[in-house]
């Protein structure tokens, strides 16, 4: 698509025009007003955007980011090869050329993509934004010692050299099996097999340029030089941020951004219900988490007219899990696994994230229904009210030797209310067949990194639940489960986002599913890998999730985006 087509199409859906009455909706409050429509569409520019958030984000490094409130903020200073639609509903899961021109062209039967870069892109201190400017990322987010939090796909599919470690510790290797740069405005990715979504790929925040020059390691998230129309003025790791506009960004340059407020301050660590109450109150635009507000604001909401209009509740393409280690005793016995599995009150879990209505759906697999090969079955009916088979529980605590039940230790993310709610309703059902839980609370920031997605620290600490949380990097069936059941993206040095799931036949079964052209195959292959997961009882479904959510005071083009199950925080401005 052309670029002059592109600005075009996304100006029509965000309402193009100053007009706030027509184009996406219109700015009347009502409830759900921005979840297929853009809700107070506007040009404005000015203002700096207030977000706040209940912990901190996982980092500001797109070599090394993880988190999906992170991707969808990080929009606002970098820019990768390509990005999702700005537009609300449906429209949001189509990528469109961001630093390329549009999507990759392959080659080689698909094992080949062609990418071109916009000219004229520059980062904050000015200089030409080039090809080797995004080789070097990628490569450089492989290092997975340096950067242990980031997705594995590149590492997993790129023709690597034998060996590779990174830009750092495999300095001077030629990754030309890899990736080549014809010219500065020209990258090719060389993979191993042949993977026909790989532009979904290269929309990761990992592809956005990271110039070797100012690369300063694990210390790079204190200055990302930007590539978007935000620069950062002020970082305060912890705390919070500020950013400022990028003097050298240039919007003939980029046909998907508005960039309409001045700036964006960002605080960090303020208590969840605080939060709510400064977002009621105006004090703040957004709760950067966008996981809806916490159960006491909920009721709040709800029960007022006026609060209620201000209010969205999508459902979105996530779950909201209980991770199983099988590498912690008495779980290394599939039956003590299974007395879990049947011993969970699931009604306990989906009141803990808010209910049918505003937490979401009972879930029995791993995939939502709105991921593309979605199968539907249960293999641990838990009871006609879904309170939990107390009796089946039992037998499979006698099968696994452990007939009175046993004790093991529960980790949560501590800032986040519903999660505590879930480990303690999970405790309070657990109790119900002997099986005792020490429940243990650690940040969000760095949940994946030192704790949960930390296999040594989780041997050692024999913890043997794990509150999680998924959605799809992109949202069909390889986007959706490839990083949390593929026992290859497990790493000691910690970050994995996969805490539970080892078996090798799974391993197999999802390269065969990513070598399958015929699409109804592929996607019946991703339900049958759903399934075989679900056999292993190593992972329990709690709910297909909804969020309450609110939109703060005064802000102007709000719709939900779809591709990052939260408002869309870059197309944001102010009244």
């Amino acid at each position: 698509m052309a670029a002059s087509a592109a600005l075009a199409l996304v100006l029509s859906a965000c309402g193009g025009g100053t007009d706030t009455t027509g184009g996406g909706g219109g700015a009347t409050e009502e409830f759900n007003a921005s979840l297929t429509k853009v809700f107070n569409p506007s040009d404005k520019k000015g203002g700096i955007m207030k977000f706040a958030h209940s912990d901190q984000l996982d980092t500001v490094d797109p070599g090394e980011t993880y988190y999906g409130v992170s991707w969808n903020f990080l929009r606002t200073y970098g820019r990768s090869l390509l990005m999702y639609k700005v537009a609300p509903g449906a429209e949001s899961n189509e990528l469109t050329g961001d630093l390329a021109e549009g999507p990759g062209v392959p080659s080689d039967g698909g094992k080949t993509w062609t990418y071109k870069l916009r000219a004229g892109v520059k980062f904050e201190d000015g200089t030409p934004v080039t090809s080797k400017d995004v080789k070097y990322a990628v490569l450089r987010s492989t290092d997975k010692e340096t950067f242990p939090n980031g997705p594995a796909y590149f590492e997993a599919f790129l023709n690597l050299p034998a060996g590779y470690k990174g830009v750092y510790k495999s300095k001077g290797v030629n990754t030309d099996s890899a990736i080549t740069t014809p010219d500065d405005q020209t990258i090719v990715f060389h993979l191993k097999q042949a993977f026909g979504g790989f532009d979904y790929m290269a929309a990761l925040p990992q592809t956005v340029p990271i110039p070797e020059a100012k690369d300063t390691g694990a210390k790079y998230k204190q200055h990302v030089i930007s590539s978007g129309p935000y620069m950062f003025d002020k970082v305060e790791e912890g705390k919070g941020y500020t950013l400022k506009r990028n003097p050298n960004w240039d919007p003939a340059t980029d046909p998907n951004r508005k960039a309409l407020p001045d700036g964006y301050e960002v605080t960090l660590k303020v208590e969840g219900n605080d939060l709510d109450n400064r977002l009621i109150s105006g004090d703040i635009h957004i709760d950067l988490a966008g996981t809806g507000v916490q159960p006491a604001a909920q009721g709040k909401v709800l029960s007022d007219p006026e609060l209620k209009k201000r209010a969205d509740n999508p459902t979105i393409a996530r779950l909201w899990y209980t991770s199983i280690n099988p590498k912690v005793a008495p779980f290394d016995n599939i039956d003590c696994r299974k007395a879990v599995m049947y011993a969970v009150d699931q009604t306990g879990y989906q009141t803990a994230y808010g209910g049918a209505f505003a937490g979401g759906d009972l879930a029995t697999t791993i995939m939502p229904p709105m991921i593309a090969g979605y199968q539907k079955f249960d293999l641990y009916p838990n009871g006609a009210d879904h309170k939990g088979d107390i009796a089946k529980a039992k037998e499979h605590l006698t099968a696994c030797g452990q007939p009175n039940g046993f004790s093991t230790n529960m980790v949560y993310r501590s800032d986040r209310a519903k999660e505590k709610a879930t480990a303690e309703s999970m405790k309070q059902s657990l109790e119900r067949v002997g099986i005792k839980l020490t429940l243990k609370g650690y940040p969000a920031g760095d949940y994946f990194s030192q704790y949960a997605g930390n296999p040594p620290f989780m041997l050692k600490n024999k913890i043997g639940l794990a509150t999680n949380g998924w959605g799809a990097d992109w949202n069909d069936g390889f986007g959706f489960l490839s990083q949390i059941v593929d026992s290859r993206v497990i790493r000691d040095t910690g970050g994995s986002s996969n805490i539970s799931v080892r078996v090798p036949e799974v391993d197999k079964m999802l390269d065969a599913a990513v070598s399958e052209t015929d699409t109804a195959k592929r996607e019946a292959a991703w339900g049958a890998i759903d399934k075989r997961v679900m056999e292993e009882a190593v992972i329990y479904p709690g709910v297909y999730a909804k969020s309450l959510v609110l939109r703060g005071k005064g802000v102007t083009n709000v719709f939900y985006n779809e591709a990052f199950g939260q408002y869309d925080y870059m197309a944001m401005g102010l009244q």
